[in-house]
């Protein structure tokens, strides 16, 4: 048996089980931002008012660019996937490439909006900035919002290295059969994370915003 398959009996029982492997991982990232997602259902009812407000001091434009911008990164990425699919190594760089400095974009913007949201003192605690008897509400949803998008922002590093890597491994592969499986399996990551992104953007940004 080769030594790349070890402990692995064939190439297609090492593919599968890297497979299997990512779905596992991210059926436990989907208990993880589940658990998020269950503190909204209960805050927004329970402080709707307050929840409300907050929502209506996110920046619309930024998250709507950013949604913008994680949409074509997961396009750009499909690309790299079929091109890995037809066996052409070189062609899977380029799109790679692109979906990745998307995703820089993203952590930028975001970042930006970040220090807007500080330089408004609308980080809970003391000296923030929405007053009345709905300021709890807000302070919750900010707390939400900060957890949220920085779980999410440190996700799209990971993603980024990973989409890096498999960048890395085309780029030495010239005359050389391309491995899918690396290739799928960092797609079905980057598509949970732009997956999750969609689901933040109308809790943070839309729901009771009109």
């Amino acid at each position: 048996m080769p030594d790349d398959l070890a402990p692995y009996d064939t190439p297609q029982h090492r593919d599968e089980t890297a497979v299997a492997g990512m779905w596992l991982f991210l059926a436990s990232e989907v208990l993880l931002f589940g658990g998020l997602f269950l503190v909204v259902l209960v805050y927004s009812h329970t402080r709707k008012a307050g929840w409300i407000m907050g929502v209506r001091h996110t920046n619309l434009i930024i998250g709507s660019i950013n949604t913008l911008l994680l949409l074509t990164s997961s396009a750009m990425y499909t690309l790299a996937v079929v091109a890995a699919r037809a066996g052409r190594a070189r062609r899977i760089i380029v799109p790679a490439l692109a979906a990745a400095g998307l995703g820089v974009a993203f952590l930028g913007l975001k970042s930006w909006e970040w220090h807007l949201e500080f330089s408004e003192h609308l980080f809970p605690g003391a000296g923030f900035s929405i007053s009345g008897p709905d300021a709890g509400g807000a302070q919750l949803f900010y707390s939400f919002y900060f957890l949220s998008t920085a779980l999410h922002g440190l996700h799209m590093l990971v993603g980024i290295g990973l989409i890096l890597w498999v960048c890395y491994r085309m780029a030495r592969r010239r005359g050389q059969s391309v491995p899918v499986i690396p290739v799928e399996v960092v797609g079905l990551y980057w598509s949970f994370v732009d997956l999750v992104w969609i689901l933040l953007f109308p809790v943070l940004y839309l729901v009771g915003r009109v």
